[in-house]
């Protein structure tokens, strides 16, 4: 897989893939991370990359021109299945989202900054925006982040256990039973007698009644949606 990230702040994003799981995915060859500073496909000598809104009001917009520059030249290099734009008011990520962008070989995201983007840009060259919650921050980088590590660590080989990602949270729109590792008694706590029986197949129905519970205590939107 191969993610082209537009943005006008590239640093930020550097640290999110030079550690744990997502620099094991490139150093594997798994996946391609590019950066793209916006401000290299501006012609004027300050790199603007944003102007004044019509109309008026408060903030600055992002403008057409470098970003259809810089979009124009990724898509003329190869052909992308998904050009998303990171916004507050996309579509929330959600696991089946993830689970199926995962399935892509190119994609290209947006960061938008600022008041966002010229409605144009979302016009004639989005094709998927997605928010990462009912909230604002200073720019879609942070959000391209999360967005990249819910799509990476889905691709085969990325995590060190094929079938892990598998019996996360939110897959089959269950959360996720709890788990105990050693020592099975701390304290005086224990961890429960099912999990240390060796009786697979009801540890497998302990834990999906546990799924079940927990799902319908804490997130019981989850089951509405099935």
């Amino acid at each position: 897989m191969r993610i082209d990230i537009i943005t006008v702040v590239p640093d930020i994003l550097k640290s999110p893939f030079e550690a744990s799981i997502l620099q094991r995915a490139i150093k594997k060859g798994l996946v391609e991370i590019h950066l793209h500073n916006l401000r290299d496909y501006t012609t004027d000598n300050y790199k603007q990359v944003d102007d004044y809104q019509f109309g008026g009001g408060a903030g600055m917009v992002m403008m057409i021109e470098p970003i259809d520059k810089c979009i124009t030249k990724l898509k003329s290099e190869r052909e992308y299945q998904e050009v998303i734009y990171m916004t507050p008011d996309g579509e929330r990520l959600h696991q089946k989202m993830a689970n199926r962008l995962s399935l892509h070989e190119n994609l290209i995201i947006l960061c938008g900054h600022y008041k966002g983007v010229d409605q144009r840009v979302r016009d004639q060259f989005i094709t998927k925006e997605i928010s990462i919650g009912d909230y604002v921050l200073s720019g879609g980088e942070l959000g391209a982040a999360v967005l990249c590590d819910s799509i990476i660590r889905l691709i085969p080989g990325v995590l060190g256990n094929e079938t892990s990602a598998l019996t996360d949270s939110f897959q089959d729109n269950l959360l996720a039973p709890p788990v105990f590792t050693r020592p099975a008694e701390y304290k005086g706590w224990e961890v429960p007698e099912i999990l240390t029986s060796g009786n697979f197949p009801k540890i497998e129905a302990w834990r999906e009644k546990q799924a079940l519970e927990r799902t319908k205590r804490l997130r019981p939107d989850l089951l509405e949606d099935e």
